[in-house]
């Protein structure tokens, strides 16, 4: 459990650090990224970039076990 902790938060942090890249590539704005501006108030839910990211680290997954 330990070791996988460890990879999660290693990911996390690569992630993080790659970003401004992955902005550029439009994640973040796809088509299905819900935001809603009010007063003082801005709700980002990217649903779309979610199923998007998931579907690679699956993918992934699935590459390094095999």
């Amino acid at each position: 459990m330990a070791k996988a902790l460890i990879a999660l938060g290693a990911v996390l942090i690569v992630a993080g650090l790659a970003w401004p890249w992955l902005a550029r590539l439009g994640l973040g704005r796809l088509p299905g990224d819900f935001v809603f501006r009010r007063e003082g108030f801005v709700f980002y839910f990217p649903l779309t970039t979610s199923i998007v990211v998931s579907l690679v680290i699956s993918l992934l997954i699935w590459l390094f076990r095999k």
